[in-house]
């Protein structure tokens, strides 16, 4: 399923390129391999500004039953239960997003989308961006997700099969 980019938000691009050195700077004080880190409400500006694509690196169940961002691409990381990575990612990733585009990865948690943008980054994509909190955010002391954190705790677009 390949939607239409979202229509371009009015957001003035001194706004989106200070939101992006800050992911810069994030990434760097976290000491990670890939260009910036943001959270789920500052990749929603990106992506509602037309200047980043969204990859959802969840496995195909997660993205159809558990939500999905409108627009987002869908690029498993991962396959099967044990979640073993898929060798096809990259070639996968390389057929829907160019490497010298700005690319936002995001899974359930920010785990698997933090391995994505650093393969990404190795891959040579010049701006791979790791969405902290993820879709779900973290479990809690109850064990479930969607209370700390996450795309849809944040509040912002989703839909659900």
């Amino acid at each position: 399923m390949t939607a239409a980019p979202p229509a371009p938000s009015p957001e003035p691009p001194e706004e989106l390129a200070e939101l992006l050195a800050q992911g810069r700077r994030r990434a760097r004080e976290r000491g990670v391999a890939y260009a910036a880190e943001l959270s789920p409400p500052q990749a929603w500006r990106l992506l509602r500004a037309g200047a980043a694509v969204l990859v959802d690196v969840r496995s195909p169940e997660e993205w159809q039953f558990v939500g999905r961002v409108p627009d987002s691409q869908l690029v498993p990381w991962a396959t099967g239960v044990a979640l073993n990575r898929d060798p096809g990612f990259l070639d996968a990733l390389r057929a829907r997003v160019a490497p010298d585009r700005p690319v936002m990865f995001l899974c359930r948690s920010g785990k698997r989308s933090a391995a994505a943008a650093t393969l990404a980054t190795q891959a040579g994509y010049r701006l791979a961006i790791n969405v902290d909190e993820g879709f779900e955010g973290e479990l809690d002391a109850q064990g479930r997700r969607g209370e700390l954190g996450g795309w849809r705790r944040h509040g912002l677009p989703w839909v659900q099969s």
